[in-house]
């Protein structure tokens, strides 16, 4: 079963997916953590992203959701957040189409709410008012596109049992087999 974590930055969303695979590899044995791209890229640049930057952090994202192993996946973020931040942040679109077309592999989205404290983290975290903004869209997008998500709320534990809460609530959560029809699509 495929579970995209998405949500600003500084809303838990990392801690949440560390959490949640060490609950779930306990209870049923598979959980893979897909960590953030973007994160990745940030610290091996020493800088955040460019404009024309964006759509490699996108793919990289993409291609290490859909080259992970079988069991529960969980994805902390997916290409739909680097469509989000370039629009915000550039006022670049470009991105969405590529990312909502592969956001359609996941089961179960989980929106980490704003209610934590935000923290610095590096080059990638732009501040208070960025989180509120890209928060702000990435809802907008998310009801535009009738894409459903549980809302997370909470800290520290209280926030990974709603979390596991809501994917034991899900239809797809006893049988969480790959989709082979879950293919990579490149951007144009």
């Amino acid at each position: 079963m495929k579970i995209a974590i998405l949500g600003a930055e500084s809303t838990g969303k990392t801690t949440l997916a560390r959490a949640m695979q060490t609950a779930l590899q306990q209870d049923h044995g598979q959980a893979v953590w897909v960590p953030e791209a973007l994160r990745d890229w940030c610290v091996r640049r020493g800088r955040t992203p460019r404009p024309q930057e964006q759509q490699e952090i996108a793919l990289a994202q993409a291609q290490a959701i859909d080259s992970a192993g079988p069991g529960y996946l969980l994805a902390d973020t997916t290409p739909l957040m680097t469509a989000v931040y370039s629009d915000v942040i550039f006022g670049d679109q470009s991105l969405y189409r590529f990312a909502l077309e592969h956001h359609t592999c996941f089961e179960l989205t989980l929106l980490t709410d704003t209610d934590l404290p935000w923290v610095a983290d590096g080059e990638q975290r732009g501040g208070p008012y960025w989180r509120t903004a890209v928060d702000r869209r990435l809802r907008q997008v998310l009801a535009q596109q009738a894409l459903h998500y549980v809302l997370i709320q909470g800290h520290g534990e209280a926030r990974t049992a709603n979390a596991l809460k809501a994917l034991g609530r899900h239809p797809g959560a006893a049988q969480h087999a790959p989709d082979p029809a879950c293919l990579l699509n490149r951007p144009a």
